[in-house]
């Protein structure tokens, strides 16, 4: 008997199915075609695009936000764009009953997708992605138009004047805010003490960075911080990066995935633009905004410090010698610094600070090449490897402090800086020269000052000093500075710019203003992604370059040895 045969009404029964599937599927995907479509081509994580967003214009699950200031919106937006003018509400922060009724004006629902944009390289746009997030609104549904007005423009994308009908007040209520993802002075401030796990990231220009531009009290910026400038992220067109070249910026930077990221500016706007781009285009997992930003920083009572150079404490003063390495904390054994005295053995003897140890630049400079002899000259004088060595001459920042200061990195001295007071500054802290001679040897006494010597140890840092160009390859490509007053016997192969070490420094001997020099570098044409590699016929010209660009925070230099 066959079991599969169907009789005439199981047959019915099966066709009439059939039918139905059929009738289903026309019927279902005729709805589809009738409702405007939620196009999900072109969608890049929290980015869209102006083609995806062309085509679901009139998609009512879609709420278009303009955060440009209302007189641009006024003049030209979206069709069926909203206003929500930054500007007008997102300076001083409101409380959270307030922002609730802002969201509800606006339409704004949880379970709508929000695209905002504002008039490209969006800076507005980001800041309103990160409230809306910060407020509770799923980040799921929230998008950037990637390019924003100005991308929309330029594609040929309609446009209008004419205003958007207010929307129907939503029932939108905020239950919990994200702490998550802002941090607030205290935790930021904490911040600064540990380089290795965080990064303080700053979104300003590089006049604002450096105090050519002043809008606050002070000039600079908050200590330590990376500048990394908000348009930095995007390309011409206004669309941001892809993650290759961003991820390349920030490996030049030295920032890296497993630290915990703060970006700030002047009043938490620009930071919005790092912040989106680290964590929902690179999906780095520890990345959060400081509102208040410098505004905040400068406000607080304690009047916290502000800087124009990236490595200020690169650079010695009076007060700072006579104490930290001065008579008082050697005979308690706090003491943790070496000063070195690059001037002849003449000059020396004739009077310098005390407890400095006379190692004359010409006696390093004949060392340039042979890391062993130097390191039995350092032992010999009694230069620890594990103290702050601090460069000294009566000239502040010279050829011979710099090469001393090149040399002594270079070979591994834990840190490095070089005093440029003058004699006149040293005699009004009351630290007088003395021509009485440093002793180098045991202690025969709790109460002896002598220097006790140690073997020093040859821990030579990579990419320092060189001999050959094509030896070491950088993140981006190299850009050699001729650094001489006169132009080089031997010019190496490649891109040169040239800026005469000169200068860079006062008469004084002291580093020209941050901003002096940032001005100075930028029309010689100093790039600011590039392996800089500083070479001169003299090496101590070069070291002064060397000295200045790490006093500015550029990462990758080197010195060539030619």
């Amino acid at each position: 008997m066959n079991t599969n045969k169907k009789s005439p009404e199981n047959l019915k029964s099966h066709m009439i199915n059939i039918h139905l599937t059929i009738l289903y599927f026309f019927l279902f995907n005729s709805f589809l075609l009738s409702q405007p479509s939620l196009v999900t081509e072109r969608i890049n994580g929290n980015l869209v695009s102006v083609e995806w967003l062309e085509k679901n214009l009139k998609n009512n699950n879609v709420l278009i936000i303009d955060a440009s200031p209302a007189q641009m919106y006024a003049a030209q937006h979206i069709p069926g764009a909203l206003n929500a003018d930054l500007i007008m509400y997102g300076v001083k922060e409101a409380p959270v009953s307030e922002i609730e009724q802002r969201c509800q004006s606006l339409g704004i629902s949880s379970d709508k997708k929000i695209v905002i944009y504002d008039r490209g390289a969006p800076m507005m746009a980001t800041r309103l992605f990160f409230d809306l997030y910060y407020y509770g609104f799923p980040v799921k549904n929230l998008f950037i138009l990637n390019g924003g007005f100005s991308k929309w423009q330029e594609t040929g994308k309609p446009v209008t004047a004419d205003p958007t009908p207010a929307p129907k007040k939503s029932s939108f209520h905020i239950t919990k805010l994200n702490e998550d993802i802002r941090t607030k002075l205290p935790e930021f401030l904490t911040a600064t003490g540990d380089q290795k796990k965080n990064v303080l990231l700053e979104a300003l220009d590089s006049n604002w960075h450096f105090g050519e531009l002043q809008f606050f009290d002070r000039p600079g910026h908050i200590p330590f911080g990376k500048l990394l400038p908000s348009a930095e992220f995007y390309n011409p067109d206004k669309t941001f990066k892809n993650s290759e070249e961003i991820i390349k910026m920030l490996n030049y930077l030295g920032i890296k995935q497993e630290q915990q990221i703060y970006t700030y500016c002047g009043g938490g706007i620009a930071a919005s633009v790092p912040f989106f781009a680290l964590k929902f285009i690179l999906n780095f997992p520890n990345v959060k905004l400081f509102r208040e930003s410098e505004m905040g920083w400068l406000q607080d009572e304690r009047e916290l410090p502000f800087w124009t150079y990236d490595a200020p404490y690169l650079m010695r003063e009076s007060n700072w010698l006579k104490t930290w390495g001065g008579r008082m904390m050697r005979m308690y054994g706090i003491s943790q610094v070496s000063i070195v005295d690059v001037r002849t053995a003449d000059e020396f003897e004739k009077g310098h600070i005390p407890y400095a140890l006379n190692i004359p630049a010409d006696l390093l400079k004949s060392n340039l090449n042979n890391p062993k002899k130097l390191a039995e000259i350092l032992s010999q004088k009694g230069i620890d490897a594990s103290h702050e060595a601090v460069v000294v001459s009566t000239k502040g920042l010279t050829e011979h402090t710099a090469l001393a200061f090149l040399m002594l990195e270079f070979i591994g001295q834990k840190k490095v800086s070089i005093f440029t007071d003058s004699d006149e500054k040293l005699a009004q802290v009351g630290l007088t020269l003395t021509k009485e001679v440093t002793t180098v040897g045991p202690k025969k006494s709790p109460q002896d000052l002598s220097i006790t010597p140690t073997v020093y140890p040859i821990n030579l840092r990579s990419g320092i000093l060189i001999t050959d160009p094509k030896s070491t390859k950088g993140i981006y490509d190299k850009v050699f500075i001729a650094s001489g007053k006169v132009p080089s016997s031997k010019t190496p192969e490649g891109k040169i710019v040239h800026v005469p070490y000169a200068d860079l420094i006062n008469t004084d001997g002291t580093p020209k203003a941050a901003k002096e020099i940032w001005k100075i570098l930028q029309k010689a044409g100093v790039p600011r992604y590039a392996e800089l590699i500083c070479f001169s016929d003299n090496p101590g010209e070069a070291a002064v370059n060397y000295f200045i660009l790490k006093l500015m925070g550029y990462p990758d230099i080197k010195v060539l040895v030619i």
